[in-house]
């Protein structure tokens, strides 16, 4: 067993492969160039989680489900999520970068492809699981290679790349779709037809990109695919309050992509694909800013605030409702991107730091398990409660659960959390 010393985490190479360069694939000039690269394709992987956010409305007119299906369709993106990271997880470490990514991006097409023909409920549950699988898949992948990219090799300046080109996607999907549904025709149709060129443009840029892994399996039947999770036990309380913060974070946002545009039309009355599209946007870019003008606060300092925020940001969500005020749902949405914003950072940050390196990559995919739980077990609660009761009552809950476990992590996080 050898370790690949890029990444700090145990891979399964059984037999060396010649390094690619001048004769096996065209290569761009620069490091810089291929970063850039790999960082576009890192964003419009995640353009797919929000492409759909503000047209689940017209989904719902078009063929006739109701609140409960709509958070169903949304929670299994996870499932798709789940088996990537628990299945595939270390399947970049072991054949390549490059060779992880294209079949990604091939499998984002098929999803997209199934949106853009869907005739009925049923192929949005497809769509939406294939979209959930292929981001988790690139996701891995391309964070693992903006780190190898980095001319310097600094970790902080991939982390923030990184994490900037994901939320950067995120806010592009959200106002694509919003903005085409409200002015353009074919508006369940158009803005996947335009995803597809994009995602085909970005499939042939990274082939030119070099290759990190420098030695790779040589057959199929040699590849590790068995699941691999786990948190040692002399880390577990500095490793709760990550995880229970990144619960949180990720339940804010899960809120926002799939409830928001439902939120907007019965209790606002904004019935417009723009104005679900530009909510949903605001939350992730100013997320992307916040990230930026954060980027030197220590990640224990970064994860703690991010929580503080949380609070406020919850508890606007439900007075905007109570309020009908779409001011307010705008002023709780931007504190709600500085939270998530600060506490995504700050918690995988604090993770990386306590990780032993030699089980990286284990506890680093327990804190992303814990991500999308977030990011759909709520939302589905939510979607049952709503049913049940009403949905004013369903997010105040929401937010009172959430907001008790924020306060929760803070405390833990401030005795336990490591200083850096």
């Amino acid at each position: 067993m050898k370790r690949d010393h890029t990444m700090g985490t145990e891979s399964s190479f059984t037999a060396p492969v010649k390094r690619e360069g001048i004769g096996w694939t065209p290569s761009w000039s620069s490091k810089a160039a291929a970063l850039s690269v790999v960082a576009v394709e890192l964003a419009a992987m995640f353009i797919g989680a929000t492409l759909p956010t503000p047209l689940y409305p017209l989904y719902r007119q078009a063929f006739g489900f109701g609140g409960i299906m709509l958070t169903l369709i949304f929670a299994v993106y996870v499932i798709g999520n789940l088996a990537a990271l628990l299945i595939f997880g270390r399947l970049s470490d072991q054949i390549g970068r490059r060779r992880a990514t294209l079949p990604a991006i091939a499998v984002a097409l098929l999803s997209t492809l199934a949106f853009a023909l869907a005739r009925g409920t049923a192929w949005l549950f497809v769509a939406r699981v294939l979209s959930g699988f292929a981001t988790g898949l690139a996701a891995g992948a391309a964070t693992a290679w903006i780190a190898e990219l980095q001319p310097r090799g600094n970790k902080a300046a991939a982390a923030l790349l990184a994490s900037t080109a994901n939320l950067s996607g995120l806010v592009v999907g959200a106002l694509l779709s919003g903005t085409l549904a409200q002015v353009a025709p074919w508006a369940l149709r158009l803005s996947y037809v335009v995803y597809l060129a994009l995602l085909a443009a970005v499939a042939v840029a990274i082939v030119a990109v070099p290759e990190t892994v420098s030695e790779r399996v040589a057959r199929l039947s040699e590849l590790s695919l068995r699941p691999r999770l786990g948190v040692p036990k002399d880390i577990r309380l500095a490793f709760t309050a990550p995880a229970v913060t990144a619960f949180a974070t990720f339940a804010l946002m899960g809120f926002y992509a799939a409830i928001i545009p439902n939120l907007l039309g019965e209790s606002l009355h904004q019935k417009a694909p723009l104005v679900a599209g530009a909510v949903v946007a605001e939350l992730f870019l100013v997320a992307v800013l916040a990230a930026l003008a954060t980027a030197k606060v220590g990640s224990r300092g970064a994860m703690l605030s991010g929580l503080v925020v949380l609070l406020p940001s919850l508890a606007l969500l439900v007075v905007a409702q109570l309020a009908h005020s779409l001011w307010l749902l705008i002023a709780a949405t931007a504190l709600g991107g500085i939270s998530a914003a600060l506490g995504y950072r700050g918690s995988l940050q604090v993770v990386n730091a306590i990780a032993p390196a030699d089980q990286r990559s284990e506890v680093v995919s327990s804190y992303l398990v814990a991500c999308y739980l977030g990011n759909a077990l709520p939302v589905i609660g939510i979607g049952f409660l709503s049913a049940a009761t009403s949905s004013l009552v369903a997010h105040a809950v929401f937010a009172l659960v959430i907001g008790l476990l924020a306060a929760g992590a803070l405390v833990i996080g401030v005795k336990y959390a490591p200083r850096h």
